[in-house]
């Protein structure tokens, strides 16, 4: 009898441990992948001038680089379309093929960004080698974000899918923190316009997507699709069904969910846009703050986001989800117009306060809203659910934040005015989150 309970306790502690080691490779992998996405996207933007000098047409370097956020901004046509490829796929072949594919196209379309000849060497085709790789990117990255946090609520233990879904956007945050470092490291190293730098140096963070495209690679194609993922397809194997059209099943039978998951998802894609990379600018070029010290200010933030974003996720296990996210909404809604008048205050230290505010604030919502999203949809359409309120938001709302605020600015002449939009996109997801239900205790099968 002790032999038999021995033997019992040893194989349970053997598959708890083999479960969390299968947890551990699901978190690294998915923090990885979208590592490597806005890692690139923290490159793009910090390298812009570089790519624009070695990759765009000589002549006048504004124009120049206008045509080098151009090519960015024309890439995230592809969000949607990738978001409904990805997720249709992930649904219908399973989250690992999704994942697993998406990132060596991801990474693959990186690396080779590092590798283009320049204008000097083949002249158009540069650029337009540029925007097609760009294209590509966007096109596979869409369903990074979404996949990764949907396999990552699948498996982790439901008491903490808040903490692990809040790897995903805490991954986004440490891309553009590393990119952002990288960056400053090299122009004060050697200089803007160094031979190095328009060389070789600028080249050196896409470069390096191959090999971090590969690791995750190999670590995604060692794990087993998530158990939740099986069981449905066990089940439908078993009534003699399959899950071949999932776009059509959540746009017919889940529309509400999805259009609620949107608006939810809106104050997402302008609070990050807006607090991270457009406060910088308004400070630099609207209020007329030193760049250095606005440089610092976002480093710290964005040090600060990370930190935050573990404890926004671990609370929504405590609290739930759906108060997370209203509280978020209230927050930007009573503080983002007094926020912005004391920006103007050109004072290091109430400047550096009120960033932070507005970045707790934000990580209230990107810490749950990964989670939040997981636990909207059921299994058979999770991931296109996902991928597509979260990747239209952000294509919608998400890259145009920066070109809408200055141009409030520049229509109104009012300084303020972005606070403004900021507050309408938080009323709107406000009411949406007030028509949505909390599942955060549910196990994810139990979603309908």
């Amino acid at each position: 009898m002790i032999s038999m309970a021995s033997s019992e306790t040893a194989v349970a502690v053997q598959r708890d441990s083999e479960e969390h080691a299968t947890l551990r490779r699901v978190a690294v992998s998915s923090f990885l992948g979208n590592f490597i996405e806005w890692f690139d996207y923290a490159s793009y933007s910090y390298f812009a001038t570089v790519i624009a000098l070695v990759l765009m047409p000589p002549g006048d370097p504004t124009v120049a680089l206008l045509e080098t956020f151009g090519v960015f901004a024309l890439s995230f046509l592809m969000r949607p379309v990738g978001a409904f490829f990805w997720g249709h796929m992930g649904d219908k072949k399973g989250r690992k093929w999704a994942l697993a594919t998406s990132i060596l196209m991801m990474s693959a379309a990186t690396f080779v960004i590092g590798l283009l000849p320049t204008f000097e060497a083949v002249g158009i085709l540069a650029p337009i080698l540029l925007l097609c790789l760009r294209m590509v990117q966007s096109f596979s990255a869409s369903g990074e974000y979404a996949g990764a946090a949907t396999f990552l609520a699948e498996y982790a233990p439901s008491n903490h899918r808040g903490l692990y879904c809040s790897l995903v956007p805490a991954s986004t945050a440490t891309g553009l923190l590393i990119g952002s470092a990288l960056a400053t490291f090299m122009f004060m190293t050697w200089g803007h316009d160094s031979s190095f730098v328009t060389e070789w140096g600028w080249r050196i963070p896409f470069l390096l997507a191959g090999p971090l495209g590969l690791i995750t690679h190999y670590i995604r194609t060692r794990v087993s699709d998530s158990p939740v993922y099986q069981e449905m397809q066990e089940k439908l194997e078993a009534k003699g069904e399959s899950d071949d059209k999932p776009i059509k099943l959540l746009l017919t039978k889940h529309l509400r969910p999805l259009l609620v998951s949107f608006g939810a998802c809106m104050l997402n894609a302008v609070g990050f846009y807006a607090v991270l990379t457009y406060l910088p600018n308004y400070l630099q070029d609207t209020v007329g703050y030193d760049a250095g010290s606005s440089s610092l200010i976002t480093t710290i933030c964005l040090v600060a986001y990370i930190a935050f974003i573990f404890l926004s996720g671990r609370i929504s296990d405590k609290v739930g989800r759906k108060k997370m996210l209203i509280i978020a909404c209230v927050g930007f809604i009573v503080f983002t117009v007094p926020a912005f008048y004391l920006l103007n205050s050109q004072n290091f230290a109430i400047i550096l306060i009120v960033e932070l505010v507005m970045c707790l604030l934000l990580t209230i919502n990107d810490g749950t809203l990964s989670s939040y999203l997981s636990e909207t949809f059921p299994t058979e359409v999770r991931y296109s659910g996902f991928a597509l309120s979260f990747n239209f938001a952000n294509a919608i709302f998400g890259g145009s934040a920066s070109f809408i605020s200055i141009a409030l600015i520049e229509a109104t002449g009012n300084a303020i005015a972005p606070a403004w939009y900021m507050v309408a996109i938080s009323v709107v997801a406000f009411i949406a989150m007030c028509m949505t239900h909390d599942n955060s205790k549910k196990k994810l099968t139990e979603i309908q």
